[in-house]
C-alpha cells in the first residue's frame, strides 16, 4: 500500500470509524459508522482523498476515458472536487468535477446534477461514494445522471461496507471499485 493511502487508511480509522448503534441512510442498524466527512473535510484528508482516489481511477484504466467524476450528495460531494482539482496538478487528462443533488432544486435553475454538464450533451462519468453500503444513493446518482445522457463508467467507493451495495449497482451493468472495505476496519 502506498504512503498516501496508508495514511488515508490510517484517519479514516482514526477518526472516521466509530463503534456504537447508529441508523444508517439505507434505515438498517448498525453496530458501528464510517463518517468519512470527518476525514475529507479536513486540509490533509482532502489532499490524501483526491491523491488516492484520483491514482485509482487512472490505474482501474479510467483515466482516460472519463470527461468527468461525480460526487453523490452529500459525502462524494467534496471527493469530486478533491479528484478534479488533483487531476488537473497532476498532468495527464483533467476531470471537471459534478454533483447529483438527491432532488432537483427548487429554484433557479432546478437542475439535479452541478457543473458544466449543460455544455456537454453527454459525458463518461465516473460516479465516487464516500460509503457504499446498499448502494441506494449511487443508483439514484446513475439513474439522474443516465437521465440526463450521461455515461457512467464505474462507481468508486472510497469504503464499501460489503452490505450489497456492490452487488446492487453490479446489477444495474456497473463496475465497482472500493478503496478500502469493512474488513480494512472490522477485520473480517
Amino acid at each position: 500500500m502506498d504512503a498516501s493511502r496508508q495514511r488515508l487508511l490510517e484517519q479514516l480509522r482514526t477518526d472516521a470509524w466509530r463503534r456504537g448503534t447508529f441508523r444508517l441512510a439505507s434505515g438498517r442498524e448498525s453496530d458501528f459508522f464510517i463518517d468519512c466527512k470527518q476525514v475529507i473535510l479536513t486540509a490533509e484528508g482532502h489532499r490524501l482523498c483526491g491523491e488516492v482516489l484520483c491514482g485509482v481511477i487512472r490505474a482501474e484504466g479510467l483515466g482516460e476515458e472519463a470527461d468527468a467524476v461525480a460526487g453523490v450528495a452529500l459525502g462524494g460531494c467534496p471527493l469530486a472536487s478533491a479528484v478534479s482539482l488533483t487531476s488537473a496538478l497532476g498532468g495527464g487528462r483533467a476531470w471537471d468535477a459534478l454533483y447529483v443533488r438527491k432532488e432537483p432544486k427548487d429554484h433557479g435553475t432546478a437542475q439535479r446534477i452541478e457543473g458544466r454538464v449543460s455544455l456537454a450533451a453527454s459525458l463518461r462519468v465516473v460516479l465516487l461514494e464516500d460509503v457504499l453500503t446498499t448502494g441506494g444513493s449511487s443508483r439514484v446518482a446513475v439513474e439522474a445522471l443516465r437521465a440526463d445522457g450521461h455515461t457512467v463508467l464505474a462507481v468508486v467507493a472510497l469504503v464499501d461496507r460489503r452490505e450489497g451495495g456492490r452487488e446492487a449497482l453490479e446489477a444495474m451493468g456497473l463496475r465497482v471499485v472500493p478503496v478500502f472495505s469493512r474488513a480494512d476496519f472490522l477485520g473480517d
